[in-house]
């Protein structure tokens, strides 16, 4: 095939994903500045964010599931490019809430887009290493918000606007339009079962409902947590934007070394001990300030660490019937379900301040008192999955057997 390049297709993949990466990184940066500039509540943070998250993404990759194999990946890459582009400059542009809205709605169908053409093209390109190959190209979701939060941290520390830092974004999202022009895909079919109907059959296996059900928690787990770094942490003494490049570093170092982890521990080994390790670090967020947060967010990333690409590899490996829909809907309904908890969660922080205002706590005590109590929500999610991936764990071994 004439210009097919799977390395550079890679690469490319990889700067979409780290767009991706710097909006969500960015966004989670100046939702703070944003509150008080524009005069927004917890609530409609949670709204702008539940726009990105829970309506943009999930749209992208679902519809994007359906019409791949029509589509095929090289449309489905491009309509990202285009929605990436448009939904940056109109938050660069942005002086209202509405607009922030249609804006962060931009953003997240071209996330969501990026995720519906690159997971299945490089299963497809990768077929025989899928699961380590998927990992490697997550490496970029949080080696970019690692990025992200850096650049956040520094734009702020030297106190250029918000919109500068948005404006960084357009950096990785040229560069991954200027890899992909010009190149050859794969073909649709070689993602998977080309036809609709046999990947709706693979999705009706009840193993799939119930990964789609895990994937729902694990999802919530990393991103809720991640997202709300800001508001969450901004009194424990420790740097948020801080927090968040430590754990997101952590995550692209592990997912970079994934192969040897996954082969050793297996897919179903991983997410069980994923979800330990999730639950133990949740917790002591809730319980920490000072150094001791820090520490607590490097157990929260070795534990949310192999999550999302985990769950896609396990997906393609044992239920390949479900094919680039079921790796769509899957990534979908982990951000759909994100995105609808991100108003509940703003509304939790706000109903966490008030009582701990009737309670006669002021200043930064109150901040912090919002952010435990809402971190102790935030723990019961890698709780279930510990009881969902342990019931895993025993009955693929079984099955195995």
């Amino acid at each position: 095939m004439n210009n097919f390049h799977p390395s550079r297709l890679f690469n490319a993949s990889c700067f979409a994903l780290i767009t991706t990466a710097f909006a969500f990184a960015i966004r989670a940066g100046i939702l703070s500045e944003l509150q008080v500039k524009l005069g927004l509540t917890g609530a409609q943070l949670g709204l702008i964010n539940q726009m990105v998250l829970g309506i943009g993404f999930p749209i992208a990759t679902i519809f994007g599931g359906i019409l791949y194999n029509a589509l095929g990946a090289k449309r489905m890459v491009w309509i990202a490019f285009i929605c990436h582009i448009l939904g940056i400059v109109s938050t660069i542009f942005a002086g209202s809430y509405e607009v922030l809205l249609i804006s962060s709605l931009f953003i997240g169908f071209g996330n969501g887009a990026v995720e519906a053409a690159c997971n299945p093209m490089i299963a497809a390109m990768y077929s025989d290493n899928k699961t380590t190959m998927l990992n490697r190209f997550h490496v970029w979701f949080p080696g970019g918000i690692f990025l992200g939060s850096l650049i956040s941290q520094f734009i702020t520390g030297i106190g250029l606007a918000w919109q500068v830092q948005i404006a960084v974004m357009l950096i990785p999202a040229l560069t991954y339009g200027f890899l992909f022009w010009g190149q050859k895909f794969p073909e649709a079919a070689e993602a998977g079962q080309a036809k609709l109907s046999d990947n709706l059959r693979g999705m009706l296996n009840p193993l799939y409902l119930f990964m789609l059900f895990c994937m729902v928690l694990t999802a919530n787990t990393e991103l809720s947590t991640q997202q709300w770094v800001g508001p969450l942490l901004q009194s424990t003494g420790a740097q948020p934007m801080i927090v968040l490049a430590l754990t997101t570093g952590l995550m692209a170092i592990g997912r970079y070394y994934a192969g040897p982890v996954i082969h050793r521990f297996n897919p179903t080994g991983v997410l069980w001990g994923s979800a330990i390790m999730a639950a133990i670090g949740i917790y002591m967020l809730g319980h920490s300030t000072g150094a001791m947060t820090y520490l607590s967010a490097i157990l929260f990333a070795v534990g949310v660490c192999y999550f999302w690409p985990t769950m896609l590899g396990f997906t393609s490996e044992y239920i390949p019937k479900s094919g680039a829909l079921g790796l769509s809907v899957m990534g979908g309904m982990g951000m759909f379900a994100t995105g609808l908890l991100q108003p509940i969660v703003g509304g939790w922080i706000d109903a966490s301040k008030r009582s701990a205002e009737a309670s006669g706590l002021t200043g930064t005590a109150v901040d912090l008192a919002a952010g435990q109590a809402t971190l102790g929500k935030l723990v019961v999610f890698p709780l279930i999955l510990i009881v969902a991936f342990g019931g895993l764990w025993f009955y693929m071994r079984n099955r195995k057997n």
